[in-house]
């Protein structure tokens, strides 16, 4: 499948700063700590098909999981997505 050409829909927002560790959508066991995360913001009257074209390229590209989504009062949309950070520990000896 051909990468889509063209700007995508959305915008990239930095991280907001959570109120705690725990606001940040992380599965059991692990911590934020192993994740990294991007905000992306859907400005409203944006198709869904071009949205979810782009937010599909996005994850498989770039590895990135859909986490939350949320519609905001003047029709925004913000999505939030996470991928894990894969920490390798040398195998040789010392």
């Amino acid at each position: 499948m051909p990468r889509p050409q063209g700007p995508p829909p959305f915008r990239r927002l930095p991280l907001p700063a959570a109120r705690t560790r725990g606001d940040l959508p992380v599965e059991r066991g692990r911590t934020p700590e192993d994740y990294e995360f991007q905000v992306l913001a859907v400005p409203r009257g944006t198709s869904l098909g071009s949205v979810r074209s782009a937010l599909a390229a996005e994850s498989e590209y770039g590895r990135w999981d859909l986490v939350r989504t949320r519609l905001y009062m003047g029709g925004e949309r913000r999505v939030w997505m996470r991928r894990r950070i894969i920490r390798v520990r040398s195998s040789l000896p010392r």
